[in-house]
């Protein structure tokens, strides 16, 4: 299993939830994983129903068999000053051009910068190692930017070396794409059974390939359960309604007079069926086009409950059962 762990997928797909159920996952069994966000948007607090994180590496769950999530919101502004206390020794200056509002400036007008700077500090985590030797985490989890722009996010360092031909820029920016290009790295797409988010799924998947970064596996996020088969469907697409009322009947739900309570019943469950059979046509299709990318897929089932901690864990040993780690 790759260290590096990149979670994409379009909006809506529930790719924070993946990313911090799979942070779980791998973590358990006694394992470190340290879970990253980049975007800013404090997904991951809310999820493990913690206050906004800092920018600072901190324990936010336990996982089964003693394993430990660390989780980390990635701020650019203060990832350039470590950046240039790093390479450039600026301390005291560097806090300065933060004052004079520099840093911001370079942050978000800067070309890349901002990616440069995401990607680099994950890539850190990743090769970090305690005195002992040991790596600080085994597995580093980053719920990365949507599939729309994730290939130019994480191949932004192969740009930036390219126009920084030596210095610490150039090394550090080589650095970071060793790691990404490597089997230390796996990217995987988070999709639903429904069209579109699986065709930008198959796109994302393209532009990756053709930028030749690590592809991993697909996760289908919120599966509904299975209620009728195939066959079940086709008959009850034959089955005359009277005789659907007259098992109403039998059943108790309303008399078998006509107008009673189970003709009036007849219609709806018609209706809920027809419904049913298109999704589970179109889901069908769906899964066909999945299984054409020629990629490892998993899974995970939609909660009737809705999000929650508990469910987050239900999710982490639903991959654990599918192998993912």
């Amino acid at each position: 299993m790759s260290r590096l762990q990149v979670v994409s997928g379009k909006g809506g797909t529930g790719k924070t939830t993946v990313a911090a159920a799979l942070a779980l996952a791998l973590a358990t069994e006694g394992k470190r994983t340290l879970l990253v966000e980049v975007e800013g948007r404090q997904g991951i607090a809310q999820l493990f129903e913690a206050e906004a994180l800092p920018y600072e590496e901190r324990k936010i769950a336990v996982a089964p068999g003693g394993g430990e999530v660390y989780a980390l919101a990635i701020d650019p502004e203060l990832a350039l000053l470590d950046y240039l206390q790093m390479f450039y020794k600026l301390g005291s200056a560097g806090r300065a051009l933060k004052k004079l509002g520099a840093i911001d400036f370079a942050t978000t007008v800067a070309p890349g910068l901002r990616d440069v700077l995401l990607t680099g500090k994950a890539c850190e985590a990743v090769r970090r190692k305690e005195k002992s030797g040991r790596f600080a985490y085994d597995y580093v989890v980053m719920d990365a930017p949507p599939t729309g722009r994730i290939t130019r996010f994480l191949n932004v360092n192969d740009e930036v070396a390219g126009l920084a031909k030596i210095g610490p820029i150039h090394n550090q920016a080589q650095a970071v794409m060793r790691v990404l290009k490597s089997p230390e790295t796996a990217v995987h797409l988070v999709t639903l059974l429904e069209e579109m988010p699986v065709q930008e799924t198959a796109d994302g998947i393209a532009e990756l390939r053709t930028a030749r970064l690590p592809v991993g596996r697909v996760i289908v996020n919120m599966v509904r359960p299975e209620v009728l088969d195939s066959e079940e469907l086709e008959f009850a697409r034959s089955v005359p309604r009277t005789a659907v009322a007259k098992s109403l009947s039998t059943a108790g739900l309303g008399g078998a007079r006509r107008g009673g309570t189970a003709e009036r019943l007849v219609g709806p469950l018609l209706t809920q069926a027809e419904e049913y059979a298109e999704r589970y046509t179109l889901e069908h299709e769906q899964r066909g086009v999945l299984g054409e990318l020629g990629l490892p897929s998993h899974e995970l089932p939609l909660l009737a409950e809705g999000m929650d901690l508990a469910g987050l864990y239900e999710l982490a040993k639903e991959l654990r059962q599918q192998g993912i780690s």
